[in-house]
């Protein structure tokens, strides 16, 4: 698209955030909980009248734009909350690295020359930015928990399930969930409150999971223990391995059979939501994302019913662990923003580590939210807290007036 004929936006978008074709205003309503916030939509949610392209030029060509918006985009809407247009997401949200071989990298200004993570990348730019107040992303694998931690902001998986999907191009419907992205917690909380149901969980126990934070870089760790210890004191509280195992190789062990079991799950769900529309319209991917759809196509169905079944069983002993009132501390990433120049190897193996942590909320269907940390480098590291099914307001509520105590004391970034 000629950049000479795009509309008129009032946003500098100096780090390459926003869709060509999402360079657009809708006004929120006068009075309302998010009036006078601004909020960006990833690609992938639909506005009535303006195409939604999916990170891809092939899907954007083939797509009318929709007559009708994304629900949760009416309530941001009603809720007082102007819409800022929308922003990158890799292509078919196929990725959590977060660059995009036809429209770039958003730049990460949290973490200079390193990427912001994806795949909801453009929205974790625009609000580390400052470009907006909040922003819709997407979490499957992780596509907004790994960027958030990336970019040092707040974000989070909603339970599976728990919002609507309508309106949302999806990925792999078993596991896809929308979310939001905020620069601070007072923004954060009031999205929340709009969004989510409301909720009676009180929590009594606290959980440090061992095993995922042995799968992240030791910048992971004081920030853990410190979210840990201020838990503690109004908690039960242990140390435990969330896959059970012994020792740490057995956990790990056991964590790499997760991975395996969503990696299998998931990819054979998105061959059979894309397979068709790749097939008939051969669509330019990137690299990496072409190769994961090429795998997806070559999963055996009798393979994908035994990792679902696999799935079921994790999910149950997952939430089992919890109950009603646990909340476990975990990394929300394997290690800090890769670099821009990481090579492909590299950017596998820290992949391959994410998702033996971000899996254990995926298989269960579970809500997670990332508290913006910094290591001791100076770069952003998320520690997350994992709540039970449907607990989502209250563990954002937990996370806020946590962070408050924390920042109090001085101890957070």
């Amino acid at each position: 698209m000629n950049k000479d004929a795009l509309p008129p936006f009032p946003i500098d978008d100096h780090v390459g955030a926003w869709t060509p074709h999402g360079r657009f205003v809708i006004e929120g309503a006068a009075i309302g909980p998010l009036a006078g916030l601004t909020f960006a939509a990833k690609d992938l949610f639909d506005v009535a009248g303006h195409p939604t392209g999916a990170g891809n030029p092939a899907w954007l060509a083939t797509h009318p734009a929709p007559e009708r918006s994304s629900p949760l985009v009416d309530a941001l809407l009603a809720a007082g909350a102007t819409l800022v247009g929308k922003t990158l997401t890799d292509e078919l949200a196929y990725s959590i690295n977060g660059d995009n071989v036809h429209y770039g990298t958003p730049l990460n200004v949290r973490a200079p020359g390193r990427v912001p993570g994806g795949s909801s990348s453009g929205s974790a730019a625009a609000v580390a930015a400052g470009l907006c107040d909040f922003a819709l992303g997407t979490d499957t694998g992780g596509s907004t928990r790994v960027p958030a931690s990336y970019c040092g902001i707040w974000g989070l998986r909603t339970t599976h399930g728990l919002l609507s999907r309508d309106g949302l191009v999806p990925l792999n419907p078993g596991f896809d969930t929308p979310t939001w992205l905020a620069q601070d917690a007072a923004t954060f909380l009031a999205v929340a409150r709009v969004l989510l149901p409301e909720t009676r969980t009180r929590f009594t126990r606290a959980l440090l999971l061992e095993d995922t934070l042995a799968q992240a870089d030791d910048a992971f760790r004081p920030a853990a223990e410190q979210v840990f210890d201020a838990l503690s004191a109004g908690c039960d509280a242990v140390r435990t391995t969330v896959s059970g195992g012994k020792d740490a190789d057995e956990a790990a062990a056991t964590l790499e059979q997760w991975r395996q079991t969503y990696i299998t799950a998931s990819a054979r769900e998105a061959w059979q939501v894309h397979g068709e529309w790749i097939g008939a319209n051969t669509p330019a991917f990137g690299p990496a994302v072409a190769a994961r759809f090429n795998a997806a196509s070559g999963i055996a169905a009798d393979a994908a019913d035994a990792a679902v079944a696999r799935q079921a069983r994790i999910r149950a002993s997952v939430r089992a662990m919890l109950g009603e009132d646990g909340v476990a501390v975990l990394p929300s990433a394997a290690s800090v923003a890769p670099r821009l120049d990481a090579s492909g190897a590299e950017v596998d193996e820290v992949r391959s580590r994410t998702f033996r942590i971000t899996c254990v909320a995926g298989l269960a269907g579970l809500p997670q939210v990332s508290l913006p940390f910094v290591s001791a480098s100076g770069l952003p590291a998320g520690i997350s807290l994992l709540g039970p099914a449907g607990s989502d307001l209250a563990l954002v509520a937990l996370a806020v007036s946590l962070w408050q105590r924390l920042q109090g004391g001085g101890g957070a970034s």
